[in-house]
């Protein structure tokens, strides 16, 4: 390399120095985060998971996720915030995060009944916890929106995010999902951030719970933009439903490619649009 060109790398490489003390913070990693899903999902379905991840013991595994997590998450937070933050208040999350996983278990089990029972295709339980990618980006969200209500920053859309490139399915952290949630197919689906979904909801692939419109940007976070869909609800595969106040009412089956933007009274059929 001749010293004219050595010279333009020295001085590219110095324009791009980080400048910013807060962009120069670690941040959490991408790697860590991806193995911290399938850790906890090893944790709360051993029968299944446990050997790929090493045939540790339950307390063994647990300490490790803990552990982990509290790395990323104080990452997270020492890169998201101005102020100094404290390792208790780490310590605080993470343990809250762990002592929540027999609840969550719970929760996803409902999940796992939703999709075998809503789904003649499956075989068996373990059919839909290990081959389902409705369930797994399910599993993913749950452990996310559990960070996510925790103010944790960061985190939560990196796991989801991932559960999206794996799946097709995107679900935002923040959505409010009930019970017994079935996701069948999946591919395309979108749940946005300010999003509520009762218990026992079936959604088919393509289908989005949208906003109806996002060009005010940062003006419009915190607002509620994403529908709410009550319970007992089936929406059919590429039906867009948006706006924050529509309301889909309990019982009632959203046909195919219908498009919506106001609410719906309870137990009404939507036909699909031609």
């Amino acid at each position: 390399m001749n010293n004219k060109n050595l010279e333009i790398i020295k001085s590219t490489a110095k324009q791009l120095e980080c400048k910013s003390e807060v962009l120069c913070a670690k941040m959490p990693r991408n790697e860590v985060i991806e193995n911290l899903i399938y850790d906890i999902r090893a944790l709360l379905f051993p029968e299944y998971f446990i050997d790929a991840r090493g045939a540790e013991c339950s307390e063994k595994l647990l300490s490790s996720i803990y552990s982990a997590l509290k790395e990323q998450v104080y990452a997270a937070l020492t890169y998201s915030c101005k102020e100094n933050i404290s390792l208790s208040k780490t310590e605080d999350i993470c343990i809250d995060f762990v002592s929540e996983l027999p609840a969550l278990k719970r929760k996803l089990l409902l999940d796992v009944e939703a999709g075998f029972e809503g789904d003649p295709a499956a075989k068996s339980h373990e059919d839909v916890i290990i081959s389902y990618p409705g369930m797994f980006a399910v599993f993913v969200y749950r452990i996310a929106h559990l960070l996510y209500i925790k103010n944790v920053p960061l985190i939560p859309r990196m796991m989801t995010e991932y559960a999206h490139s794996r799946t097709g399915i995107d679900i935002n952290a923040g959505a409010e999902i009930g019970e017994y949630f079935f996701i069948d197919h999946g591919t395309g689906v979108v749940i946005g951030e300010t999003t509520i979904i009762g218990d026992n909801v079936k959604l088919y692939q393509g289908v989005t719970l949208g906003a109806i419109s996002t060009r005010k940007g940062q003006l419009l976070a915190g607002v509620k933009r994403h529908p709410t869909i009550e319970n007992n609800v089936t929406v059919y595969s590429n039906a867009t439903i948006l706006g924050g106040e529509t309301v889909i009412g309990e019982g009632s089956v959203i046909g195919g490619n219908a498009f919506i933007t106001s609410s719906v009274p309870p137990y009404t059929k939507v036909k699909s649009e031609k």
